[in-house]
């Protein structure tokens, strides 16, 4: 909770680095706007907008603000890496590329 009663913008969050290269650079190529248009996969957005305000007592907080619109594909990548998958996880992985490293980076910086 933040000074003001107010749940942490997210309960998961994306650390590995190359994980969330490969988010950012969908993110960048316009991810948000196609998944967001990608009606098949509608109800799919909404499940998770919905999953994401049960685990912050109903406040719409990182990738569930608006849940007519997806924002953050970071916030629901972990969110379905944390909880065993799902559609929306599922198409950002295959769209952006992202995969756990063979070696975790943070060895590399400190190697």
């Amino acid at each position: 909770m933040d000074g003001k009663g107010r749940p942490f913008p997210t309960r998961y969050w994306l650390v590995c680095h190359a994980m969330c290269t490969a988010v950012s650079r969908l993110e960048a190529d316009g991810g948000v706007e196609e998944l967001d248009r990608d009606v098949d996969l509608a109800p799919a957005v909404a499940d998770a907008h919905r999953l994401h305000g049960e685990l912050h007592a109903g406040y719409r907080v990182a990738g569930a603000g608006d849940p007519a619109h997806v924002k953050c594909l970071h916030a629901h990548l972990a969110l379905g890496l944390a909880r065993d998958g799902g559609p929306v996880s599922d198409w950002i992985l295959e769209r952006s590329g992202a995969r756990w490293p063979e070696r975790c980076c943070i060895d590399r910086m400190n190697a």
